[in-house]
């Protein structure tokens, strides 16, 4: 077994990685950009190399500094994580030349999946489902336009060496392909290097499927269940679960026999993820086609390790070692349910703008509730932890005895409270993972869960990823690749909120002010029995107005009795307590106004004694400006080019300007008709967010 490693990669993976490490007794070292170098990751390690400035392609992506830090340390292997340098088979040959091993699979592995075009010519050779679609490279656009035609619209175009979402356009008609077709390549040749694309039929009520291949360098290939991962947006997964709410048995058989015999057909050993697409629309299942093999460590690797106990990086380490796996298909099986959602630094209530930026407070779901076998530094064993079965010296967990447990939940993150989530890197700040004995159960602890998270300082999607727990067609599990375009068709603005649930938020509100006052009294040295804060209050949510007494053991609202008690907690969050549920709410005071976010939406109110009641009905509502005639930059970017000059004449719809945030190209369109009054903002230059890029007359 190697004695030293390094992780030549950052943030949360790097910490996943060096978890596990030290687990193993194995020596770890990180390295870092100018600014990594506070992060988490690189006080973990045993060792750090500083490796260059902070954009990627002058520290993280030279594969010569990475070898150089290996022979500093004297490192024997190293891990690559996902993304950077994981799916480089130059950075494998390089790392071989000098005689230190590779944590992944073999060089014509990496090289023959990597390629999507002769990757799906070796999984048809495989006896793989493969989706019609064109495999070749594709002259020009009026190549691609006859080939959009024969194969039947819709289609996906997508750049060849593409991956996590980037280089993908979905085209329904002639004109879609003529004006997405030269982007897709340029975004291949900016985020890959490669500018080729190639063609498939877009599937109907798609849902995406991946199979998670392990496999030793002996020729032992096992599946490891599938995860579904249908909830994307801009094809980027969002929420990911295993096992899938859609796969039979029968089904689960015949995706991972055929995903062992493309992994035989490469030779392939170490984890790796086969992802298929999945017709929805097939209630018999057998609808599935293979779309591409990651070589690497996928980022939801950890529901996997959920539902079958097994080390997934642990066992990558043992097979880069050159130990067989220790165990067989009959060992695999499905225990429970697990959920992931990715805590994301955008802003859902603004279009998911990026927001980068300092994280001013940030404090995941405190340590007694993060419980699990692979949550960082936690061991699950003490402090009322779930009770474990004994691990054994070749990494394989008997499942724990979870059947005496409501569940468990697991933080992979990488950040830290004053740090910066930073534009060069992805904008990820935690992987929130549970684990319940059923799928509505590991829903319910992820609401409860994401309301435990305090964020602040940046925009951050966790009411939007609530929303999604709680929603009728999430529970249902009838999901599609479409689900986040076809539910919040025009944005999010919040999960709903019953009656019944704005009632308790009114007593809630109105125990804010009450407790607010007490306080403020207290520290004056005002208070005494004539001075008490009113019991009575008015609470204005929204448009709507609630009468709330509040009284022992709860409040009456509208004239009915809600029981309960809060308890305002240290950071200004009320624990909210009716029988034997506990609701989280945070709660912030905004001048005259409250907000409280829970449940996945954020409520404002005034709240103010009864006998003020009338004056509510004169407080001006704000209004906001009128933006419909400006064209405002979404998101922190680049202004790659402008469709139009000054003087055109537009209509909805039309482009008007191309916009690159984190090497993806965004086309900013018209929402009405009008003309170019002035243009602002010029090509090449660099747009902070609300950027009036133009106005219309």
């Amino acid at each position: 077994m190697f004695k030293k490693i390094l992780i030549a990669n950052r943030g949360e993976i790097a910490c996943r990685v060096i978890t596990t490490a030290r687990k193993m007794g194995i020596k770890t070292v990180a390295v870092y950009s100018d600014a990594d170098a506070r992060a988490p990751f690189v006080a973990m390690a045993d060792e750090a190399v500083h490796i260059g400035p902070s954009p990627a392609a002058e520290s993280y992506l030279i594969a010569d500094k990475i070898i150089a830090a290996c022979k500093q340390t004297g490192a024997e292997a190293v891990h690559p994580g996902y993304g950077f340098l994981s799916e480089r088979t130059s950075f494998a040959e390089a790392l071989a030349a000098e005689g230190i091993a590779f944590i992944g699979p073999p060089v014509g592995a990496i090289a023959a999946m990597g390629d999507k075009i002769e990757s799906k010519k070796l999984a048809m050779q495989a006896g793989v489902n493969v989706v019609p679609g064109f495999v070749g490279e594709i002259d020009d656009t009026e190549h691609a336009v006859r080939i959009s035609e024969e194969i039947g619209y819709p289609v996906m175009m997508k750049a060849s060496a593409g991956g996590g979402g980037k280089g993908m356009r979905l085209a329904y008609s002639e004109a879609d392909v003529r004006e997405g077709f030269e982007a897709t390549k340029r975004e291949g040749l900016n985020s890959f290097g490669d500018d080729r694309v190639f063609i498939e039929k877009f599937i109907l009520n798609p849902r995406h499927i991946e199979i998670q291949i392990l496999g030793d360098q002996h020729g032992n290939i096992l599946y490891l269940n599938e995860r579904e991962c249908s909830i994307q947006r801009r094809h980027q997964k969002v929420v990911e679960e295993a096992p899938s709410p859609f796969v039979t048995p029968k089904m689960r058989k015949a995706m991972g026999e055929q995903c062992v015999a493309l992994a035989r057909a490469v030779g392939y050993y170490s984890a790796g993820t086969v992802e298929l697409i999945v017709s929805g629309a097939d209630p018999t299942g057998e609808s599935f086609y293979f779309l591409e093999m990651n070589t690497r460590l996928q980022v939801e690797h950890p529901v996997t390790e959920a539902i079958t106990g097994i080390d997934l990086v642990e066992q990558m380490i043992r097979v880069a070692a050159g130990e067989k796996l220790a165990m067989t298909q009959d060992d695999i099986g499905i225990d429970g349910w697990a959920i992931e959602n990715r805590v994301y630094a955008e802003d859902p209530y603004r279009g998911f703008l990026p927001s980068t930026g300092r994280l001013v407070e940030y404090a995941p779901p405190e340590a007694a509730f993060r419980q699990g076998p692979y949550a960082p530094d936690v061991n699950p064993c003490e402090g009322g932890g779930l009770p474990q079965s004994g691990e054994t010296e070749d990494g394989l967990r008997s499942p724990p005895a979870r059947e005496l447990a409501k569940g468990y939940i697991r933080v992979d993150d990488g950040v830290f409270e004053g740090g910066e989530v930073s534009m060069f890197y992805d904008p990820m700040i935690a992987k929130l993972i549970t684990w319940a004995p059923t799928r509505d159960a590991a829903a319910d602890l992820q609401v409860e869960a994401l309301d435990r998270f305090r964020i602040k300082g940046l925009g951050h999607n966790v009411d939007f990823l609530s929303a999604i727990m709680q929603h009728p067609r999430f529970r249902s599990g009838e999901l599609t690749t479409g689900f986040i375009a076809e539910e919040y068709p025009e944005g999010f603005s919040g999960a709903p909120a019953s009656d019944a649930w704005l009632r308790q938020l009114a007593a809630l509100f109105a125990g804010a002010e009450f407790t607010h006052q007490v306080r403020a009294r207290q520290i004056s040295g005002q208070l005494n029995g004539a001075e008490n804060p009113p019991s009575r209050w008015m609470v204005r949510i929204g448009k709507t107005n609630f009468d709330v007494l509040l009284e022992v053991g709860g409040a009456t609202v509208d004239g009915e009795r809600i029981d309960g008690t809060w308890d305002w907690e240290v950071g200004e969050t009320f624990a909210w307590v009716t029988g034997d549920n506990e609701m989280v709410v945070q709660v912030e005071k905004i001048g005259v106004r409250w907000r409280m976010t829970t449940r996945g939406a954020a409520h404002e109110a005034l709240v103010l004694p009864a006998d003020l009641a009338p004056l509510a009905a004169h407080m001006i509502e704000k209004v906001p400006p009128d933006l419909s005639r400006m064209l405002i930059c979404p998101m922190p970017g680049m202004l790659m080019k402008l469709h139009v000059a000054e003087g055109d004449e537009v209509q909805p719809g039309q482009p008007l300007a191309t916009v690159e945030a984190m090497k993806m190209e965004n086309i900013l369109r018209a929402e009405k008709e009008g003309v170019i009054a002035k243009i602002n903002a010029a090509e090449g230059e660099s747009l902070a967010v609300d950027a009036v890029i133009l106005e219309l007359e």
